[in-house]
């Protein structure tokens, strides 16, 4: 985990960057005087905890867009790095290309074999650019469909992550099918014979995120969103300026609380005090341990059984009135 001064903050963690600051200067007196400070230092370490404490207990739905997308945040491939063994990449979708988006293979976790896919971001310019902010074309999907149905020719469960501002909107993936292979994927997960868990690691955004996000338990960790729009893009149509993305959030209702209350996920991971990005080790065994019991609780059913309440689970999604009959009758 990068450490102050490599370290990033967001407007509402400058605080804590005041507080890192003093510890700097703190340990460059230290080093000049050759005076003792580590009590000092100490006094300003528990500070900072109780600040990143004091911050996350009050946050508002922006706040926690912000965090899902904070640049030091966990992606993908170190979840898999921190929780799983014998990691085996496996690329392409035997079509087109491999898209570097979309990441996935075969590992262990606590030494079963599973199936974890997910979306990757990158760490540096270059490899944002490279795997594309995140943003999936169809080959991307149609490469972790792929790997589904590998996992289910071997009967192994399936694990996939979810941080995603959402499917590549450009001309080309449109031409290549991009709508179809989502919702390729999302029929096709419904179907498989093996338990599938879903995790939203970070941003959760529309089609982009169901692509890989039908499941037996759908996880999601404290500080991550999950809705049909981004709040930008929210705000920029109904009010034509990002200016109101702080309402958007709030209307949405996209935080993991409020998916929880409707029902659209199963369980919220709790991450490290201030969020995911100040303890990578933390965050990865609070989310194995979930996903861990999650797996547990599924993995001896019939499958057919298992298929047949993954439907029904999201059959019941959403909410609606149906009329009387009479009423809808042409008088």
């Amino acid at each position: 985990m990068p450490q102050y001064p490599n370290r990033q903050f967001l407007d509402f963690e400058q605080p804590i960057k005041t507080l890192y600051e003093e510890i700097e200067k703190l340990k460059q007196t230290a080093e000049k005087s050759k005076i003792d400070m580590s009590d000092s230092i100490q006094k300003l370490e528990n500070a900072i905890i109780e600040k990143r404490r004091e911050i996350t207990a009050s946050l508002t739905p922006w706040q926690r867009v912000q965090l899902s997308r904070h640049p030091d945040r966990p992606y993908t491939n170190k979840y898999i790095e921190k929780m799983l063994t014998n990691y085996v990449e496996l690329h392409g979708d035997r079509n087109f290309r491999d898209d570097k988006a979309m990441v996935g293979g075969f590992a262990q976790l606590n030494g079963e074999t599973v199936m974890v896919i997910g979306h990757q971001k990158g760490i540096n310019t270059k490899m944002r650019q490279e795997r594309n902010f995140g943003m999936a074309n169809p080959e991307g999907y149609r490469k972790a469909l792929r790997l589904m149905k590998l996992a289910e020719k071997f009967n192994k469960p399936i694990i996939t992550f979810i941080d995603t501002p959402g499917a590549y909107p450009g001309l080309e993936a449109e031409e290549r099918g991009q709508g179809e292979a989502i919702a390729r994927n999302i029929y096709e997960m419904t179907r498989l014979q093996v338990p599938v868990i879903c995790v939203i690691i970070g941003e959760g955004a529309s089609g982009g995120a169901l692509g890989i996000g039908v499941g037996d338990r759908i996880l999601m960790m404290e500080n991550t969103w999950y809705t049909v729009i981004s709040p930008e893009s929210c705000s920029s149509i109904l009010w034509r300026s990002w200016d109101k993305k702080e309402v958007a959030a709030e209307q949405l209702r996209l935080t993991a609380t409020d998916m929880k209350g409707f029902g659209l996920v199963d369980e919220i991971v709790p991450e490290p005090i201030g969020g995911a990005h100040w303890d990578y080790n933390e965050a990865a065994a609070l989310l194995k341990t979930s996903i861990s019991n999650a797996l547990e609780q599924i993995k001896n059913m019939d499958p057919e059984v298992r298929v047949q309440q993954r439907i029904e689970k999201f059959n019941k999604m959403g909410f609606w009135d149906e009329l009387p009959v009479e009423s809808t009758q042409v008088q």
